[in-house]
């Protein structure tokens, strides 16, 4: 059983993004949960979660990752994950959701696509 496990929060001209470290598992989704509802979120945004620092994610935590892509859904924003750690990538591909996330291989990677999918004038903030 492991408690190790923070989130952290910023904005960039894309949208909010999420980080998540540590291990993300039954005794600690409730923080990434609540972190998902919490964050700022407007329509036509991106939300990302870069897993960079995420050293363990279980059933609990993939069912986090699900909750953040239907926040975006709700927000009519869009939804990504940035730096996904090579044994949750292959879990994700098990189970089929390589194909319904976008991933990205780091967050730079994901505000560089976002703002090239809307062109109008952002300000470089990754």
């Amino acid at each position: 059983m492991s408690t190790e496990f923070a989130t952290a929060s910023h904005t960039t001209t894309a949208g909010p993004v999420l980080a998540f470290t540590g291990e993300l598992d039954a005794h600690t989704a409730h923080t990434a949960f609540a972190a998902i509802q919490e964050v700022p979120l407007s329509r036509g945004q991106l939300l990302l979660v870069d897993l960079a620092g995420l050293r363990l994610c279980d059933s609990s935590g993939i069912s986090a990752l699900i909750a953040a892509s239907h926040r975006a859904t709700d927000s009519d924003a869009e939804f990504a994950l940035a730096a996904v750690p090579a044994h949750l990538a292959r879990v994700l591909t098990l189970i089929g959701l390589d194909r319904v996330f976008t991933t990205y291989p780091t967050r730079a990677d994901a505000h560089t696509a976002w703002i090239a999918a809307h062109p109008e004038p952002h300000a470089t903030n990754t």
